[in-house]
């Protein structure tokens, strides 16, 4: 059975959901359709012309792109420009395109995880909190005979969370009572005739985005024609989730070898760097991306050199005069994606027993040539 879009953006979004983006972040299903089969996913950093006669070639019904085709509201659908082309193709190919961008960034495992552990970096940290979880109590009554079937059903649905305690719930053994009436078909007892039986009270945490998947995942393996339960909001907050990490490398090298280190495990050929070359580092900030803007957050952090990209030349100039170091590595580094959110969905298609298979874009995508 071939997975529709539907739910392959929904395996995606319990590793990088819609909530972890920053505000107006262009996320989501930007064109095509989401309720169709879909035989085969590309994962792509950017969608550009090589990348769709890419997915063409290769019977793509799907791209998750980590960077947006349409940024900026349409004023018009010409399709001879080269964005009216790039859509049109898209389009005639049946072909949905779906982005994953801060909230990518953001996810644990996401772009920023990615790029610390290529670096080695150990006693990782958020570079900026930009989210957090909020958390519900679920609720359920469930027949004795079922009890075990239930708790393990809303575990792996993902329920039962605080911190990093998996499994978490209280369980209170009680009586239920109830009267199927005229219309009802009762898993236990008799139309007209008032009924006890032997329940379980299942407590457990739920966080925010997880809530659907969980109380589906309920619903689906309780007996009861109608199920009691409730969800109710928490004071209490969940697990944070920020922009970049803050880490330690294995050992202190000089900002020079750093550079070189960079430029070996993100596979880039030159780096820009700011500040004397000759300095030991240790701690480090990474931060995917346009990070020109977040130096002063990595020297409030600690951090001995800024490794990100886009870094402007008003921004390295402030920089070097407080200090700070910082290597730009590019935008394109955030490839790493690619085969992290390939491999990830591949192992839930199998989980799922799904026939859909998905593929890391092999194109290049980086615009610039370094001389």
């Amino acid at each position: 059975m071939y997975a529709k879009g539907a739910a392959i953006i929904s395996l995606f979004e319990e590793f990088a959901p819609k909530a972890y983006a920053m505000p107006d972040d262009k996320i989501g299903l930007q064109l095509g359709s989401l309720s169709k089969e879909v035989r085969k996913v590309l994962v792509a950093l950017d969608v550009t012309d090589e990348v769709v006669e890419e997915a063409i070639a290769e019977g793509v019904n799907l791209i998750i792109a980590h960077h947006a085709i349409i940024f900026r509201p349409l004023a018009h659908l010409q399709t001879d420009t080269p964005a009216g082309r790039l859509y049109e193709k898209l389009i005639k190919h049946d072909i949905a395109v779906y982005i994953a961008h801060t909230n990518l960034d953001v996810a644990t495992g996401g772009v920023n995880d990615l790029l610390s552990e290529k670096l080695g970096l150990t006693e990782l940290s958020h570079l900026e909190d930009v989210h957090t979880e909020k958390l519900n109590k679920l609720v359920v009554f469930v027949p004795k005979t079922h009890h075990e079937v239930i708790q393990q059903a809303l575990f792996r649905a993902g329920a039962g969370w605080i911190g990093q305690y998996s499994h978490c719930s209280f369980n209170i053994d009680g009586t239920g009572t109830f009267m199927p009436r005229e219309g009802s078909d009762p898993f236990i007892g008799e139309q007209g005739k008032f009924e006890q039986a032997n329940e379980v009270r299942i407590e457990t945490i739920v966080a925010e985005n997880a809530a659907r998947r969980v109380v589906s995942a309920m619903l689906k393996a309780h007996p009861y024609e109608e199920v009691a339960y409730d969800l109710y909001p928490l004071d209490l907050k969940g697990r944070t989730f920020g922009l970049g990490r803050t880490g330690k490398l294995p050992a202190s090298m000089t900002l020079g070898e750093l550079a070189e280190e960079t430029k070996r495990v993100f596979e880039v050929g030159t780096v820009r760097v700011v500040g004397d070359l000759d300095r030991s580092v240790r701690k480090v900030a990474v931060l995917g991306g346009s990070g020109g803007r977040y130096w002063k957050r990595a020297q409030f952090m600690g951090a001995d050199v800024l490794v990100t990209g886009d870094v402007d030349y008003h921004a390295a100039h402030d920089a070097l005069a407080a200090g700070m170091l910082v290597i730009d590595v590019g935008h394109n580094v955030e490839k790493v994606m690619k085969a992290a959110v390939a491999v990830y969905l591949s192992k839930r298609f199998d989980e799922k027993k799904y026939e859909t298979t998905v593929i890391a874009s092999k194109i290049n995508t980086e615009p610039f040539q370094f001389i």
